[in-house]
């Protein structure tokens, strides 16, 4: 642990560089809460905390900027959310109250709020379909050929599938097919039901059962949206980077991963190469489990570079995490 004098130069550091994005100085700290030493003595500090890693000078007669090391001395002690002016709070309380229609419309509107809210890009991971119940589920012919499947999910999810249709198969088949569906589904998770049975025939069965495969396929998978990608760019000089950042973003299973494996771990920041993508290693996440009666469902988080505004950010996304599990659980 830093002492005192130390851990009031560092913070303050970390606040200079967060405002500023340039090397702070000595004759900056001087006056900074908690200091109230000669320049002098803060030069030695600084060079202390450089020696132990929670500082770096980017050239010779710079100012310091922190490291990782330093951030991550900062957010696990010098930090708690902040609080969210009543503009920002209202702002979320309007957008929840009035969002309505399908899921995943909402889950893309929260991550532009959130990406809003906080101008970084924002990561909204929704319920996995196929571990929510089944509300109703209808079967819909295309053609004499083709048809497609639509389950709605009791938190107001809609997926759908489209599937072949075998020679003979008639509108009454695709009935009876679809009531045998409701029957095995309704009320059920799609993940719980792994086969379907209620009949003899054969023909309709088998019918219901290559629906039920068809949409789980593609209910099974999490649903991410991301959001204000175009701060990316506003916060790296480096071309290159920008282009690894927003590649990585763009795929899914990735952030997936990142946002689940830094939950699993028990954080909810993590900073610079602490998450393990290299490609993002110039970044930080802010995360925040969304729960439903007592059940992880989702994730809402920010990424950025990693001298963001950590207490506005831990605010953000906690109240937007929060509201949203709330709004889930209203519409279940």
């Amino acid at each position: 642990m830093l002492d005192d004098r130390k851990t009031a130069i560092l913070s303050a550091v970390v606040h200079e560089y967060i405002a500023t994005a340039q090397p702070v100085g000595s004759s900056h700290l001087v006056d900074a809460p908690g200091v109230g030493v000669s320049s002098a003595t803060v030069r030695n500090e600084l060079a202390y905390l450089e020696q132990e890693g929670f500082l770096v000078q980017p050239h010779t007669s710079a100012g310091r900027i922190p490291t990782d090391k330093g951030y991550r001395y900062f957010v696990d002690n010098l930090t708690t959310p902040g609080p969210l002016d009543s503009a920002q709070t209202a702002q979320i309380g309007d957008f929840f109250t009035a969002a309505h229609g399908r899921l995943e419309e909402m889950l893309h509107q929260t991550s532009d709020l959130l990406a809003n809210l906080t101008n970084s890009t924002s990561l909204v991971v929704g319920p996995t379909p196929a571990e929510v119940e089944v509300r109703s589920v209808q079967l819909v012919p295309l053609s004499s050929t083709h048809a497609t499947v639509v389950v709605v999910f009791s938190n107001g999810a809609v997926e759908s599938s489209t599937i072949e249709l075998s020679d003979g198969c008639d509108d009454e088949r695709l009935a009876d097919a679809a009531a045998v569906l409701a029957h095995n589904l309704v009320g059920k998770k799609l993940s719980e039901v792994t086969t379907i049975d209620g009949v003899e025939n054969n023909a309709v069965v088998a019918l219901a059962a290559m629906a039920r495969d068809a949409v789980f396929q593609v209910s099974s998978d999490d649903h991410v949206y991301v959001g204000g990608t175009s701060s990316v760019a506003a916060s790296f000089d480096a071309v290159e980077v920008v282009r690894s950042i927003l590649h990585t973003l763009e795929q899914q299973f990735v952030v997936v991963s990142l946002v689940r494996d830094v939950l699993d771990r028990g954080m909810s920041v993590a900073i610079g190469g602490e998450h393990g993508v290299e490609p993002l290693a110039a970044c930080s996440i802010v995360v925040s489990p969304v729960v439903v009666e007592g059940e992880h469902v989702g994730s809402v988080g920010v990424l950025g570079p990693t001298r963001m505004n950590y207490p506005q950010a831990l605010a953000t996304v906690g109240l937007v995490s929060e509201r949203l599990g709330t709004r889930l659980e209203e519409g279940s």
